[in-house]
């Protein structure tokens, strides 16, 4: 199986839900850091209203979405950016958000990235996430997962104890329909999903 085949043969959900578990990485030049994928929101397109493509609005800034799925959306919010993946078929714009990675390798420079940040912390958000990676521009916006310093293990998974599905974070809550949608994915009681409670939180780290 290609990028393209995992990203569009299935609905946004599944292959948001079937990421966790697998390896993300990132090749900066000198290094590998990656992480387990513990946390991952589905946005579904035109009709999602906490879509950027809502209504079918398409501009430069979200034409990653409309590419074939397995194409990189970076976006950014303020100083900090967000990596997407497009999923399903050319035009149909919707995307997978990774919010939360367990790390793996390169963790030394991780925690330089964050300046200090340790833990949890490193990596426990979509923003930090993207920072701990190195990630300070929108440079591979547009780009095939395939054709970019970023990888995700489609072959392998880590076994996962249990999967939940929650509401999306910070949703506009005037669309209570949406807002409450559980399309957000986390591995049950890993301390690097993003608004996890310590008393949830597992020693194993929700792995088998």
């Amino acid at each position: 199986m290609n990028y393209t085949e995992f990203f569009t043969n299935r609905s946004t959900s599944e292959i948001s839900k079937d990421l966790l578990g697998r390896t993300l990485s990132y090749n900066n030049g000198k290094e590998i850091l990656s992480g387990t994928i513990v946390e991952a929101e589905a946005y579904v397109g035109v009709k999602d209203r906490a879509a950027h493509s809502y209504g079918g609005r398409r501009s430069p800034a979200n034409e990653g979405l409309y590419r074939p799925g397995g194409s990189l959306y970076i976006y950014s919010q303020r100083q900090y950016f967000f990596f997407d993946v497009s999923c399903q078929e050319e035009g149909e714009p919707q995307g997978v958000l990774v919010r939360a990675i367990d790390p793996l390798t390169g963790i030394d420079t991780m925690i330089k990235n964050r300046r200090g940040k340790t833990g949890p912390l490193l990596t426990n958000g979509p923003g930090k996430m993207m920072q701990a990676l190195g990630i300070t521009s929108r440079k591979w916006d547009l780009v095939n997962l395939a054709d970019s310093p970023f990888d995700i293990d489609i072959n392998h998974k880590r076994q996962i104890e249990k999967i939940v599905a929650l509401p999306r974070v910070g949703i506009n809550q005037s669309d209570p329909e949406w807002a409450q949608k559980k399309l957000r994915f986390i591995v049950s009681g890993n301390p690097y999903v993003s608004d996890i409670k310590k008393k949830d939180i597992k020693k194993n780290h929700g792995f088998i």
